[in-house]
């Protein structure tokens, strides 16, 4: 098989960490060929999308030279070409990557295998989609207007304030109801009431960590990636400093994958990152769910091994079909 990877810039790729070089190491241990392809390398050419792909194998030699990679020179390649396209960018879900979804989609169009599917990675905001499984929410406002704001702090007294576009935790705010800082942080997050946000009852539990939950093909890891704050944090994201701690899937985790599991699965989201706080559903990642490695490392369990077989799988069954 030959896979492209739609990739962030690889010397940017912390191998220790990355879920994507997690896949690429297993798909080439199993012989397949690989080539990366950066956002900006995706064009519509004489009405075929195109790729300006590299092909990439490793480096023998990683410490020595500094780079985990060797690649080869841009090579314009119709997407169709591949046995698969894996959509691996790193938000922002700028327009940019909108109008690479839009390539995408058109690229399946004229046969490529798209993971995950390019519209249904526009059609689940990775904090909106929750509210498609309200049974599984804490109490949740989404608005741009500041009195509604201040009506569900006044209802549930102690919130997160989210953006919409955010990742890694961003601009993310605890807020009481005695907070001396309620109006600035209000203004800033709704830009004066003309950006919408989401505001969550805060869930106590983040302090045993913020799990997540991989689904691949619509089934759950056998273990979720519990990120635990540091001390005086109420993030857990990696990106904030939060320590990643493997553990077995709960009876609620479980209720939770395996409701979603299938129905996002039916939708072409393949690979997805279900964010789960204490009982609670709180997003729903579909553009680069990570957390591979990490479960790897501490359970031994291959996650990207999983990936790979789904794609495998998938494959034979878009042969018969």
């Amino acid at each position: 098989m030959k896979l492209a990877f739609i990739i962030d810039q690889l010397d940017s790729i912390k191998t220790a960490k990355d879920s994507s070089y997690a896949m690429i190491c297993e798909a080439i241990a199993r012989g397949y060929l690989i080539d990366v392809i950066y956002q900006h390398d995706i064009a519509l050419i004489n009405n075929t999308v195109t790729g300006f792909s590299r092909a990439l194998t490793l480096s023998d030699t990683p410490q020595t030279n500094g780079h985990w990679y060797r690649t080869g020179d841009p090579v314009a390649t119709p997407l169709h070409a591949f046995d698969a396209v894996l959509m691996r960018k790193d938000p922002p879900f700028d327009l940019e990557y909108v109008y690479s979804t839009y390539l995408l989609e058109l690229a399946e169009s004229q046969g490529a295998w798209v993971i995950n599917s390019p519209k249904a990675i526009r059609d689940h905001n990775e904090k909106l989609a929750i509210a498609q499984f309200p049974q599984f929410t804490t109490p949740t406002l989404v608005t741009s207007q500041p009195r509604l704001i201040r009506d569900f702090l006044d209802e549930h007294q102690d919130i997160i304030l989210k953006p919409l576009d955010g990742m890694g935790g961003a601009s993310v705010f605890r807020v009481h109801s005695t907070d001396h800082n309620l109006s600035v942080i209000i203004e800033t997050l709704t830009h004066y009431g003309t950006r919408t946000i989401m505001a969550q009852r805060f869930i106590p539990e983040i302090t045993q960590g913020d799990k997540r939950i991989l689904l691949i093909a619509g089934q759950a890891a056998p273990h979720a990636l519990a990120r635990i704050p540091k001390p005086g944090e109420t993030r857990g994201n990696l990106a904030a400093g939060g320590t990643g701690v493997a553990q077995p899937l709960s009876q609620r985790d479980r209720e939770i994958a395996a409701s979603l599991g299938p129905e996002l699965a039916r939708r072409g989201l393949m690979l997805v990152g279900l964010d789960v706080i204490g009982d609670y559903l709180t997003e729903i990642n579909v553009t680069s769910p990570t957390g591979m490695q990490e479960i790897t490392q501490q359970t031994g369990f291959n996650v990207a091994g999983m990936m790979i077989d789904a794609i495998e799988s998938g494959f034979k069954k878009r042969g018969i079909d």
